[in-house]
């Protein structure tokens, strides 16, 4: 049976975006991240986080940085309960030819096959307009950027909803 998943993008939508994020102690959760994510979990979807990480390919922290701080962020959303089915993450930098980082789709669609997603029924929720693109081109047309992160050119953006925050979220996912 196809899932319906939510796609979250980390820095900006999960935390404070910070350049560079690798340590715990400089990682801020995004005010009603915890409760939101209850509430899709409620609703049946998977939780599935998308991360470009260039910090990696620009040597400023090294992948097994990020997984340190990854298995952490996990942890913290279990202990409320919420499971994060799997994190996918884009180590390359801007100017790579890779698949992975967005506004490619390669993260998501990985996703897709790996476990069966039902994009047509699925969410991306992200900070900036590379999210929205990414989704598009992997076949997920529900969208939601959030200011909580980078500036959103509001008049240009192709999201279906730009909102203060993931907390607004559950108005709009039902």
């Amino acid at each position: 049976m196809r899932q319906r998943a939510i796609f979250l993008d980390r820095d900006g939508v999960i935390n404070k975006d910070k350049n560079y994020l690798y340590r715990k102690e400089d990682f801020e959760f995004i005010d009603g991240v915890f409760e939101a994510c209850q509430y899709f979990q409620k609703l049946g979807y998977q939780l599935i986080v998308v991360t470009n990480q260039s910090g990696i390919a620009r040597g400023y922290y090294q992948e097994r940085d990020f997984h340190k701080l990854n298995q952490w962020m996990i942890e913290q959303f279990f202990d409320y309960g919420i499971n994060i089915l799997d994190v996918f993450f884009c180590p390359h930098g801007p100017g790579s030819t890779c698949n992975c980082r967005k506004p490619k789709p390669g993260m998501l669609l990985e996703a897709k096959i790996k476990y069966n997603i039902d994009m047509r029924n699925s969410w991306i929720i992200g900070d900036k307009e590379a999210d929205v693109s990414a989704a598009n081109a992997s076949g997920i047309l529900n969208t939601i950027l959030v200011k909580t992160g980078h500036d959103i050119d509001e008049a240009n953006s192709r999201a279906g909803f730009i909102l203060k925050s993931i907390k607004d979220s559950i108005e709009i996912i039902k």
